[in-house]
């Protein structure tokens, strides 16, 4: 039964990559027949279902696809980046921090990541430079800050850490993720050319017009509450969220029936469904199994490398929170079991989501995809500009697998232990 829930974990990954079909509807199919063929009963199949992450998740999707709506934080990043002027060479270094903060403060890697994206590439188009730099820049802020108790995949991270018995690590665990996405930012921006990046075009002068309506303020007035009740007074983070969303809609602040629409549902189907059949792939023994795989082509000094590399090439054609770290994260006690020697689960759990996220800057992930769109209808580039971009974006994405999956290996994630 353990061979047959891996095989009933894997097939609906395969099925949605393929058929370009959501994950996790394939997912709820398979719990099912995989609870028929196990004997298991149907409440216990439906116990699988993650109802808090659930509502947690939603509530903060739902708060910040209002302020996405009524483009709130698309002013926000506009104005922010208008800071650099003239000085060109300021821009990613700008995007890269904001991004950060942005993303740390709740609306999490993937809002970040694609208003962002479409926004430091249409602004590459716009002052006639390569947006490979500026795409990518916007990725890893997005992901550096994602990774907070307060945001959508540091919730999920820690969500699947606490189901092993690990805990207390929400902190070093964000830590670490900004550890190794600045690395490889640091690493880009020279090698890229950030530092001598010019353009006769003065980033204020195009953001200069944009100012914040009435239901603009009051939004970014609802988002440092939510931030300041959950970090500040302990509040749970998704009943907050709904709570600070209900008055926001009652403020009529922006299209109700636009902003729920716009709600990453398919994401959610992806995690919850993902996490159903995963919670059946435990009890049945498949992660078990799984992990006792992994343990055997490596050592405690390699662990969370291989691991870390695993992630982000399952990354490139797979969802990060809704399949990798699913799929990846409950391995990491029982490989610390059969590796010892001094690895631990935060080590492994940190590179798994670090490198994994450092994939998406591919133009066959999410960011990268929107970015390649957003420049593309402005720039117009030729087909075989469009591939060169393509090509570029891609390696830079390879590049930062490689070199987080190297972060991991130098044990820097156990520093805060």
């Amino acid at each position: 039964m353990a061979i047959l829930s891996l095989i009933f974990l894997i097939v609906p990954i395969l099925l949605g990559i393929f058929l370009k079909v959501n994950i996790g509807l394939c997912a709820f199919g398979a719990s099912l027949v995989l609870g028929l063929i196990s004997k298991t009963p149907t409440k216990t199949i439906q116990g699988g279902f993650p109802t808090g992450l659930f509502i947690t998740l939603l509530g903060v999707m739902t708060l910040f696809s209002i302020a996405q709506e009524n483009k709130t934080m698309e002013n926000l990043a506009r104005k922010v980046v208008s800071l650099a002027g003239k000085r060109t060479f300021l821009i990613p270094i700008i995007v890269y921090v904001f991004s950060v903060i942005l993303a740390a403060v709740g609306p999490g890697t993937i809002p970040v990541m694609g208003i962002m994206a479409v926004f430091t590439c249409s602004l590459a188009a716009e002052m006639r430079i390569s947006p490979i730099l500026l795409s990518a820049t916007s990725v890893l802020g997005a992901a550096g800050g994602g990774v907070t108790p307060i945001a959508p995949t540091g919730i999920l991270g820690l969500s699947l850490a606490a189901k092993q018995g690990i805990e207390g690590i929400a902190v070093p665990y964000a830590v670490n993720m900004l550890i190794a996405m600045t690395t490889y930012f640091i690493i880009i921006y020279f090698v890229l050319g950030g530092y001598k990046m010019k353009s006769n075009v003065d980033v204020s002068e195009v953001t200069q017009a944009i100012t914040f309506d009435r239901n603009q303020m009051i939004t970014l007035t609802g988002m440092v509450v939510m931030v300041v009740l959950v970090i500040g007074l302990g509040f749970e983070v998704g009943l907050t969220s709904f709570t600070v969303s209900m008055i926001l809609l009652l403020l009529k602040v922006c299209n109700e029936k636009k902003a729920i629409a716009n709600i990453p549902w398919g994401t959610l189907l992806m995690v919850t469904g993902i996490q159903m059949i995963m919670a059946m792939t435990i009890s049945l023994g498949g992660i078990k199994l799984l992990a006792n795989g992994l343990s055997k082509f490596m050592t405690p000094r390699t662990a969370p490398g291989i691991l870390g590399l695993t992630a982000g090439i399952m990354s490139w054609f797979s969802s990060t929170s809704g399949v990798v770290m699913p799929t990846l994260i409950p391995t990491a006690t029982g490989i610390v079991e059969n590796v010892g020697g001094g690895v631990t689960a935060l080590s492994l759990i940190s590179a798994v989501t670090n490198t994994a996220s450092a994939a998406g800057m591919s133009p066959l992930s999410t960011g990268g995809s929107m970015g390649m769109a957003a420049y593309s209808a402005i720039a117009k580039p030729t087909e075989e500009e469009h591939g060169k971009l393509f090509l570029r974006l891609f390696l830079v994405s390879a590049g930062g697998v490689v070199v987080v999956a190297l972060v991991a290996v130098t044990g820097v994630y156990n520093l805060l232990l």
